[in-house]
């Protein structure tokens, strides 16, 4: 059977809902969509820009997708990734699909949930420096329109919708990869975006797709 529990806590910049399902079984990761409001930065001329009418080529393996970057989905970033003090390295992003999906599939998350849409924000994520980085977990979060963030915190993820699978044992080596999942959901305007916003460099001015 199945335990879930909801906890309310007040964000940093507006009060935010934190909504956690946790399941005795199959032990779910943690998805995280966090409250931050900062817009993002324009693109740096160093790094690929969609639809910018630029002939720069996406980074090489090894060079890194300056902050504030930004991408369409299907796009590739190469992002500095730091797990754990011991598992840190490189990583390369592609987020895959933002999905829209119905209040319904908030039910495992209890009455709280209710008002609310989930978006799941489907990526690949590839090992790009070779060091060992099995077991690590990535979570990307969703904005809305101009970067504000949705005020909601999810951790766990919907079974069969958008499950948060963690860097399989053999995600040590450089070439290998994995999909996964990320949570979003929003009350009110639609998510429009999924941010990068991990490290010092990246906190402020994240890297950001868009459909």
């Amino acid at each position: 059977m199945h335990k879930r529990r909801i906890v309310f806590a007040a964000a940093v910049v507006t009060m935010g809902l934190a909504l956690s399902a946790c399941n005795d079984d199959d032990g779910a990761p943690a998805a995280q969509d966090s409250p931050k409001a900062s817009a993002p930065a324009e693109p740096s001329s160093e790094s690929p820009a969609a639809d910018s009418g630029d002939d720069g080529a996406a980074p090489a393996e090894g060079d890194v997708t300056a902050p504030g970057t930004k991408l369409k989905v299907g796009e590739r970033a190469v992002l500095p990734f730091e797990y754990t003090s011991d598992k840190k390295g490189t990583i390369a992003v592609t987020v895959t699909a933002i999905e829209k999906g119905a209040e319904a599939d908030m039910a495992p998350f209890g009455d709280d949930a209710k008002g609310m849409t989930p978006y799941f924000i489907k990526m690949k994520v590839e090992n790009v420096g070779g060091t060992d980085l099995s077991y690590a977990s990535l979570s990307l979060r969703g904005a809305l329109e101009g970067g504000a963030g949705t005020g909601v915190v999810l951790v766990g993820d919907i079974p069969g919708k958008c499950e948060a699978d963690d860097a399989p044992g053999e995600f040590a080596t450089k070439g290998a990869s994995y999909e996964t999942c990320s949570l979003s959901a929003t009350k009110t305007a639609p998510v429009t975006a999924v941010e990068f916003d991990e490290g010092d460099a990246y906190s402020d001015s994240p890297v950001v797709w868009t459909n």
